[in-house]
């Protein structure tokens, strides 16, 4: 249970962009201890856990959807990948033109994908 708190804890955190510093001076806690939180090694305690839900806007409930095989969210979902972070990381920093010709790329790779064809990334680089 504590290794999927804390697997919630880091997602949630790189959703919103905030470090483990920062969440760490909300929480009034030290960075090291978000570690500890995120690997699962430190448990988190009622009051600081409320704390981090303030902190991150999300409520209490969110550190334990996909706990059980019924819930709506598994741990095992697309959010909870590294990749997509720092997909969603890389795409804040880019310019809305640049998003919709990568929106653009993705959906044709995904088509194209669905249908085997060879990708060529040559057609779309004109930017």
């Amino acid at each position: 249970m504590d290794v999927h708190v804390g697997e919630r804890l880091r997602q949630r955190r790189l959703q919103v962009g905030i470090s483990q510093g920062a969440l760490a001076h909300k929480a009034g806690v030290n960075f090291q201890q978000i570690q500890k939180y995120e690997n699962g090694h430190n448990r988190i305690s009622a009051s600081r856990l409320w704390d981090i839900t303030k902190a991150l806007d999300v409520p209490v409930s969110y550190f334990f959807e996909g706990l059980n095989p019924g819930d709506r969210r598994s741990s095992d979902d697309l959010l909870a990948r590294h990749e997509t972070f720092g997909l969603l990381t890389a795409w804040r920093g880019m310019p809305e033109s640049q998003r919709k010709l990568l929106l653009e790329l993705v959906k044709d790779m995904a088509q194209m994908a669905e249908s085997d064809q060879q990708i060529n990334f040559e057609h779309r680089v004109n930017v």
